[in-house]
């Protein structure tokens, strides 16, 4: 792929997704297309930038690029120290907050759900919140993403050892999934808790239907951006979490230099963005 070629492929990826290839990257996005040029049998990444480009509508290819494109590396009760901060101390702050008002909703979002173990680690966890009468109320967990072949996996909810870690107790396993072979299943008691569907998070209007958020997460997702995406998503992020409403970052991930809007929340080992 010549430098020309994949600053082109570049611009057109990065004005239909938000996702952004800095030019140390030509390799990386030369090797993960390159199978493409193998299924469509095309000779060049210069006939492969004129196929897409021709297309009125180039959804299905577009579609292909973002199941190549994307990392959609996860596992359950990844990030545990978020979760338990979640689950055991803001869940239960905002949930009174909201009853004082007469309001028992509770609206989360996993918005780059990738093959679902990060909603349905949640959906385990608020279930066993429930089943120990400290926890009702209505809920909604929705999880969103990008690629289509990913969202088909967390829809079937099916996973392999790969999804399992050490810091998942097997409590959980042995509840809330059957083992067939070594393919774990999740059971339908949390699969009817959730529900997935496509996002785009460059769509500004596609974010604002997630309205009246309590928690939103979005984890491991803005590295893939520029600095101008990153202000644009969490500016929309922003506009749509709920007052006293919480936005869960990745570990290694922060607003800095990107949004003053959230306040800084810290606890140990693990600090968090709040609407106040």
């Amino acid at each position: 792929m010549s430098k020309n070629v994949f600053l082109k492929l570049r611009e057109f990826i990065y004005e239909k997704s938000g996702i952004f290839f800095p030019e140390g990257k030509l390799y990386l996005l030369e090797s993960r297309l390159s199978k493409r040029l193998i299924e469509l049998e095309i000779d060049s990444f210069e006939q492969y930038l004129y196929h897409i480009r021709k297309q009125i509508s180039p959804t299905e290819e577009l579609a292909a690029i973002y199941n190549l494109i994307t990392i959609n590396e996860t596992f359950f009760f990844r990030f545990e120290k978020q979760l338990d901060l979640f689950i055991n101390k803001l869940l239960p702050e905002v949930r009174e907050k909201k009853a004082a008002k007469h309001d028992r909703r509770i609206n989360i979002w996993s918005s780059a759900s990738s093959s679902g173990e990060e909603l349905y680690t949640i959906a385990m966890l608020l279930k066993e919140k429930m089943a120990q009468k400290l926890f009702t109320t209505n809920l909604r967990l929705h999880g969103t993403d990008i690629s289509a072949r990913i969202l088909k996996k967390a829809k079937l909810g099916q996973y392999g050892s790969n999804s399992f870690r050490s810091n998942m107790d097997n409590y959980y396993k042995t509840k809330y999934f059957t083992n067939e072979d070594g393919v774990f299943s999740v059971k339908d008691e949390i699969k009817r808790m959730v529900s997935f569907d496509y996002t785009n998070l460059n769509d500004v209007s596609a974010i604002r239907k997630q309205r009246s958020l309590d928690f939103l997460f979005c984890r491991n997702v803005l590295i893939y951006f520029d600095k101008e995406m990153k202000k644009r998503v969490i500016r929309a992020f922003y506009d749509i979490l709920n007052h006293g409403g919480y936005l869960f970052l990745g570990e290694a991930e922060s607003l800095h230099g990107i949004s003053s809007a959230f306040k800084v929340v810290h606890f140990p080992g693990v600090f968090v963005y709040w609407k106040e």
